[in-house]
């Protein structure tokens, strides 16, 4: 066998590589045909209860934003269906879906549509897509290095300007409470967003050496008598007039242009979330959050609840609900996730 440092080794390595990538284009593209594919049951309406308010103008309305693509459109539509179920007013929720191009957008449409025939939605797609991957550092987790999973980062330039504070939900969650609760949670005087902390979690490990031996970075906390805590940015109720205000996308944006010159954190679209509001944000009590059921990033270890009450189930981390049913392999909250599925299977549709 020729050794990698000779000619014949560098044309074998570099046909091994072209190899490789053509073999993951054609399983990504089967996977987005296989998932363009899915067909999903009609939800049933869900109807107000006789204290709602009539929703006669947006002061009325519970905004919730999220992603949508093809990967992701069965966690999205359980998602979807669990806050209708749960809530007390549900025509009076308007959801807000970002997608990664407008070619999508049609086929989104019609899926959302035909399930949830009366649902209040609109869908966004992100204009500049390109920007928003040239922004990208790699990250532990491929997965997390998908542009719309930085959508979040834009809502405030994406949604209407006369939007004024939006729920941002993940695609990996169902609720068991009514979004409506979450929705009125009320922000401090001085905070841009609110969400369940975690301030136990060894906040030092989301930043690299680098970030923590460089004073100008490190003092982004201290200077600011911040005790920074650690907050999943998977459930948040966002200000957004006080996020245009600031242009908070911006700061984001410097710190995510930082990290492709010097690496200073691992982990995603979460660190400069964290650089930017970690010990300035509104509290949430953690049942909002339950969150890491996904299991580990490396090995997708099944998880329990934290201790206390649950209003939200989060399956954040690798393994999600929907393929651990498919696979046969299931952590037992997996279950909770299984009520919520509108997918049609063959045996469906025979029926």
């Amino acid at each position: 066998m020729p050794k990698l440092g000779s000619s014949r080794g560098r044309i074998l390595l570099l046909l091994l590589l072209i190899f490789f990538s053509l073999f993951t284009q054609n399983v990504a593209t089967a996977t987005s045909k296989t998932n363009s594919n899915l067909s999903f049951k009609e939800a049933p309406k869900f109807y107000n209860s006789p204290s709602c308010s009539a929703i006669n103008s947006l002061k009325n309305a519970v905004h919730v934003a999220m992603t949508l693509d093809i990967a992701y459109l069965r966690g999205s539509m359980a998602a979807i269906l669990s806050v209708l179920q749960h809530s007390s007013c549900p025509e009076n929720i308007i959801f807000h879906f970002v997608a990664s191009s407008s070619a999508e957008t049609t086929h989104l449409n019609l899926t959302i549509a035909k399930s949830f025939p009366y649902l209040h939605f609109k869908i966004y797609p992100i204009q500049d897509i390109a920007a928003v991957a040239g922004l990208i550092s790699t990250s532990i987790r491929s997965a997390l290095d998908c542009p719309l999973n930085y959508a979040r980062n834009y809502l405030a330039d994406l949604l209407p300007q006369y939007l004024h504070k939006v729920v941002y939900l993940d695609s990996d969650l169902v609720l068991v409470d009514d979004i409506g609760k979450l929705a009125a949670t009320p922000l401090t005087e001085d905070s841009v967003l609110a969400a369940p902390e975690y301030c136990n979690a060894n906040f030092t490990t989301y930043f690299t050496p680098t970030f923590w031996s460089n004073p100008s970075l490190s003092l982004t906390f201290a200077n600011r008598n911040r005790k920074p805590c650690y907050f999943n940015t998977g459930v948040m109720v966002i200000d957004l007039d006080r996020w245009r205000a600031g242009d908070y996308t911006t700061k984001i944006v410097e710190w995510m242009e930082l990290q492709k010159r010097m690496r200073i954190y691992e982990l995603g679209s979460l660190p400069p979330f964290l650089l930017v509001f970690a010990g300035n944000i509104a509290p949430v009590d953690h049942r909002w959050n339950q969150h890491g059921l996904g299991g580990d990033n490396f090995r997708g270890l099944c998880r329990d609840l934290h201790p206390g009450p649950v209003s939200l189930l989060h399956w954040s981390g690798k393994g999600k609900p929907w393929v651990r049913l498919d696979s046969n392999y299931t952590c037992p909250l997996d279950a909770l996730w299984a009520p919520y599925d509108l997918l049609q299977t063959p045996y469906t549709l025979e029926s």
